[in-house]
């Protein structure tokens, strides 16, 4: 696998909004709405007729904005179709973008998409490696090449598509085949800690008036390892932010216990309730309260 120098980014946002590129009069006050980054998607939701029109707004629109800062605004990440690799980069990579979202990823895809981007950086003036990927896992093939993409620098973390993977193992979403999801979900989750990427970004609800069974499939998805959700509905960027965010209690305990370490000078001590402090808890704590912090 080929690889880059690794992204420059900032704390992964909790929510990606889905934005279709057919429609950009909702460009502008989706990046001024509540999530934390909008996914400008070239992938699903632009017809085949209209695959040119989408860049075109695309490309008109990124050009307005001011250069990625990955500590201020909303991020503007664009979702490519590996079946139009070239003309979405194309209109994808510019100063403003923060990064790419490689659908249907897999070694070949992911490989290919980082050749391409290394060139464009170059022709465009941007910093080697500075466009990040996540990549969507969304078949059989992309769960098994999980161990090989990890070794691409450039790759930042994964999502799931859990449509059209169901679909591509044949499965269907019920009570009875809920263990098994979770399953290949942690693949994901194991595969990305591994590899000391980013945690994972969970995969969205079409439900979204359900705004209580979104909340809890967050929770679910957090307690599996998941740190940021897509939502396709304004809506649901709230409860994700909500859901995602330690609460008050979890917050002051970690400050309680990073102070104890810290007072111990690598001795031995423990938390608060009795429990020895290791390295494993300081990682703990440490992750509460960058989460508080975004």
């Amino acid at each position: 696998m080929s690889s880059t120098a690794t992204p420059t980014a900032a704390a992964l946002p909790r929510s990606f909004l889905y934005v279709p590129t057919v429609r950009p009069e909702l460009f502008s006050k989706a990046a001024d709405g509540p999530a934390d980054a909008l996914i400008l998607d070239l992938e699903d939701a632009v017809p085949l007729a209209r695959k040119d029109e989408a860049r075109d707004h695309l490309r008109a629109w990124l050009t307005t904005r001011p250069a990625h800062d990955p500590g201020a605004g909303t991020q503007l990440w664009v979702r490519v179709d590996p079946d139009a690799l070239d003309a979405d980069l194309d209109a994808a990579v510019l100063p403003a973008t923060s990064g790419v979202v490689l659908a249907k990823c897999t070694a070949a895809q992911l490989d290919a998409t980082d050749t391409r981007l290394r060139d464009l950086e170059r022709q465009r003036g941007l910093a080697p490696g500075s466009v990040p990927v996540i990549g969507l896992v969304e078949s059989g093939l992309g769960l098994l090449d999980l161990p090989r993409m990890t070794q691409v620098e450039r790759l930042l973390t994964f999502g799931l598509g859990e449509a059209d993977l169901l679909g591509d193992l044949r499965m269907v979403r019920s009570a009875r085949s809920a263990a098994a999801l979770d399953a290949l979900r942690t693949q994901v989750v194991v595969h990305c800690a591994a590899a000391g990427k980013q945690a994972p970004v969970a995969p969205t609800s079409t439900a979204f008036r359900d705004l209580e069974a979104f909340a809890e499939s967050t929770r679910h998805l957090s307690d599996l390892g998941f740190r940021s959700r897509t939502a396709i509905h304004p809506g649901q960027v709230p409860v994700i932010h909500d859901v995602l965010a330690p609460d008050e209690s979890e917050v002051e305990a970690a400050r309680d216990l990073m102070a104890r370490f810290e007072t111990s000078a690598g001795g031995v001590t423990t938390a608060a309730d009795g429990r020895l402090i290791d390295a494993a808890v300081v990682r703990g704590a440490r992750e509460v309260l960058a989460r508080a912090e975004r």
